[in-house]
């Protein structure tokens, strides 16, 4: 048998249904479900809601910064997530930058933080105050994130409490402000084992910020890397660069990427990350590229002859255009067209039962207001555009939120304030919500509850099902663009601002 049939044989058993494989049991070290990326828990005593003045059902808080896009992780006894700096934990390092915080899951005390300056030359690089974007993914002490200067990040778990462990040792330098002498690492700063800068090892040019959830697959990372437009928006600065690379996870060598010309149809820039599943007998990474099109590749295995001294190419199986009616030509004199545009994709194709859900549409700040979701036949091959498509749900408005898919039913929300309930297998709408306000979260499905915040400071509760039924409206202290996390028995829910960790009984007034 070849290597290659071996390395897929493998993937496959990791794929057959069964609970997942945390690096503890009832953690949740990566955003969504491992491999296959469906928002959803096994979980079960979970709360329906929760009171921060009273202090009913919140077991803690923690202060964030004041702007918090990251969903948080949970793993090994430690919490962590993505902000700014505007809240500073060490009085030495001030300015905006990108920080990713660890907190000790039992009470949410402080262990360690990695902070970084913003990077430059122009705001289109690394947006103002949106801090670290990306959720960290952990394994086996390891946490891997991608942090706000486009920089591939592994960090041992245990932060420099417990001393340097190399190869990286000059964590002094990246706390400090370029041309700054290096600061003075302390036992709650982080601890760095590699770090790869993605504008200079793979020649993107990250636009905006930079957004991926690493997925991590035997020894390799599946990694975004967030490359789109010039600052004038009119057209993709570096078009050949890679919209996917993979990662040797014990030295951060680019060892594999995408060649499919993704850059060339991105519309604004890419932040969807990799999903894996099965189908058709076959193991496949499905990525959703800027340019609106969902490409499925063979997983990497290392090729025959070890590490290429140029990364491979990833092989391509299928590709589905999400949106093959809009327009493909001169794609960026529709930026600002709220009427007609390419598509592109910000949430993560999900992999359940065979089929790829996901969900696409005009740009949220520069396209068409149109968005769907998409439900593709994963065991075909080829180009699957017309004839892979089991069918396509129209969404209200722009949509950035990644489905949760569970007991046949699929739910969703949007920009346009709905939070849709679909059947999985015909793609009919069961029910609707008016959220009142616009969601940028996903879903979660955990213990019979679906819960989705809202960018106006609301957390809807409800049942699962076909009936609908609300279960409860929080109004909470400032916006939620995180998804909740299920861990442990116990919810996590972020605000802009604050995190909050859940739990039954947790916190009662006596």
């Amino acid at each position: 048998m070849t290597r290659l049939r071996v390395f897929l044989a493998l993937l496959s058993l990791l794929l057959l249904p069964g609970p997942a494989r945390p690096a503890r049991a009832a953690d949740q070290p990566q955003w969504g479900e491992t491999f296959s990326r469906n928002m959803v828990s096994a979980e079960t005593g979970l709360p329906a809601a929760f009171d921060p003045e009273t202090g009913t059902n919140v077991k803690w808080k923690a202060p964030l910064g004041t702007s918090t896009y990251s969903t948080p992780v949970v793993a090994a006894g430690r919490v962590l997530i993505g902000t700014n700096n505007d809240r500073p934990r060490d009085p030495r390092i001030r300015g905006d930058r990108g920080v990713l915080l660890c907190l000790d899951e039992k009470d949410g005390r402080l262990v360690w933080q990695f902070s970084t300056p913003r990077r430059g030359p122009t705001n289109f690089w690394d947006w103002p105050g949106i801090g670290i974007c990306s959720p960290a993914t952990v394994e086996g002490g390891r946490v891997y994130t991608v942090a706000n200067r486009g920089e591939v990040v592994c960090f041992d778990l245990a932060g420099l409490a417990n001393g340097n462990d190399g190869p990286f040792r000059d964590e002094g330098a990246l706390m400090a402000e370029p041309g700054d002498p290096p600061l003075e690492p302390g036992p709650t700063d982080a601890d760095v084992i590699w770090i790869t800068d993605l504008v200079r090892e793979a020649g993107i040019r990250q636009h905006d910020g930079a957004h991926s959830s690493v997925m991590v697959l035997g020894p390799y990372l599946y990694v975004n890397t967030s490359n789109g437009l010039t600052d004038q928006h009119d057209g993709v600065e570096r078009p050949d660069a890679p919209s996917l690379v993979v990662l040797d996870k014990t030295s951060g060598r680019i060892v594999a990427r995408e060649r499919e010309g993704i850059g060339r149809g991105t519309f604004h820039s890419t932040w969807s990350s990799p999903a894996l599943g099965e189908a058709g007998g076959r193991p496949l990474v499905v990525f959703g590229g800027g340019d609106g099109v969902v490409y499925a590749f063979e997983p990497f295995d290392g090729g025959e002859g070890g590490h290429p001294a140029e990364p491979a190419a990833l092989r391509l199986v299928w590709k589905c255009d999400c949106d093959p009616d809009a327009p493909k030509e001169n794609i960026h004199r529709y930026i600002r067209n709220r009427q007609t545009s390419p598509s592109n994709i910000k949430s993560m194709p999900v992999f359940q039962g065979g089929r790829v859900y996901v969900t696409y549409g005009g740009d949220l700040w520069w396209g068409k207001k149109q968005a769907w979701l998409k439900c593709i036949d994963a065991s075909k091959s080829g180009d699957v555009t017309r004839s892979g498509v089991f069918w396509a749900y129209p969404l209200r408005e722009h949509c950035m939120s990644t489905p949760a898919i569970r007991d046949g039913l699929v739910y969703v929300a949007d920009c346009g304030r709905t939070i849709h309930c679909i059947d999985a297998t015909t793609g009919k709408g069961v029910w609707t919500h008016d959220a009142e306000g616009d969601v940028w979260a996903s879903p979660m499905a955990a213990d019979g509850k679906v819960y989705v915040g809202t960018r106006r400071g609301v957390l809807w509760v409800f049942a699962e099902g076909r009936e609908k039924k609300v279960l409860a409206s929080l109004k909470l202290d400032g916006p939620i663009h995180a998804t909740v996390t299920a861990a442990n028995g116990a919810l996590y829910v972020a605000t802009m601002k604050t995190l909050y960790a859940v739990a039954s009984g947790a916190g009662a007034p006596p």
